[in-house]
């Protein structure tokens, strides 16, 4: 008869396995399928329990763990059963918490904002209410795409800042902020460069191809308006000044002078603004050019 040990090499033997190592490697990997088959039988007894406390206690080791979708999977049934006691506020919380390091940021977003509502002097009020700013951040998209996540994380950082202004939080959300504004800008330059690219296009022009660069114009005016102190604010102080010169060119006669003064004394305070930049010289020239017509 064949101990356990030599069976177990037998087996290994007829199924392919023939050295050491490959043998060592099956064993870990059954012993792997093991314990995720023990863990996932664990979970799935608590979570059809009808012992909420247990499975609250549960939960709260699922999250210690990092359990984190496994720890919100149980809340969300909890946080129900939970209003009214002791444990009420702690459940909603992690809740939130556990969807945010579970990087489902949306529905995070959603649960701290219910926290903050449901107790707006609650024991975790001032954080639920930065992690909704936080949370909406965590989401937002690139900047060339639609950024109303932008807004509505800027607008929740924004009140967060409002009513907790000497918060311990307040330089990581005032560093979010400025990160979020820098999105609408960098939104905002793309359109007003997509604008003037194209220039005379007469696809959405009105008459002589003015529109597409009074659109860039009026897009980085608004820009600078909104964002004054932008890193990008050179950026739009040069498409500003191009798309004036190009305004002119493209000008009707009656327009014509108006506009060339214009672009001529917008050259004059970009390189007024910034002695420094490498298009001094583009704007040196297009005041040459300007001055052609409006001297005359």
């Amino acid at each position: 008869m064949l101990c356990k040990s030599a069976e177990y090499c037998v087996i290994l033997h007829g199924l392919g396995f023939k050295d050491c190592n490959m043998k060592k490697s099956l064993s870990i990997a059954i012993l792997f399928v093991l314990l995720l088959s023990g863990c996932a039988n664990e979970f799935n007894k608590v979570y059809k329990s009808d012992n909420y406390m247990y499975k609250y206690e549960y939960a709260k080791e699922c999250y210690a763990r990092g359990k984190y979708s496994r720890c919100a999977l149980l809340l969300q049934e909890l946080v129900t059963m939970m209003k009214g006691t002791d444990n009420a506020q702690e459940c909603l919380y992690m809740l939130g918490m556990s969807e945010y390091m579970a990087k489902d940021y949306e529905t995070a977003a959603e649960y701290f904002k219910k926290y903050a509502t449901s107790y707006p002097h609650g024991t975790y009020t001032e954080t639920a209410r930065y992690y909704v700013g936080r949370s909406l951040y965590m989401s937002t998209p690139e900047p060339r795409l639609d950024q109303t996540p932008t807004i509505a994380a800027i607008t929740a950082y924004q009140t967060f800042l409002d009513m907790y202004p000497d918060s311990e939080l307040k330089p990581m959300a005032q560093k979010h902020l400025f990160e979020l504004q820098d999105k609408l800008v960098q939104k905002e330059l793309a359109s007003a460069q997509l604008y003037f690219n194209l220039g005379t296009y007469f696809g959405n022009c009105n008459t002589n191809g003015e529109s597409n660069y009074l659109s860039c114009i009026i897009t980085a005016e608004n820009a600078l308006k909104d964002f004054p102190y932008s890193s990008l604010r050179e950026d739009f102080a040069v498409l500003l000044m191009k798309s004036k010169f190009e305004l002119a060119q493209n000008s009707v006669e009656s327009k014509r002078l108006e506009r060339y003064q214009d672009a001529e004394d917008e050259c004059y305070g970009f390189i007024n603004e910034y002695p420094d930049s490498k298009y001094k010289e583009t704007a040196e020239k297009f005041i040459e050019r300007c001055k052609q017509f409006t001297k005359e």
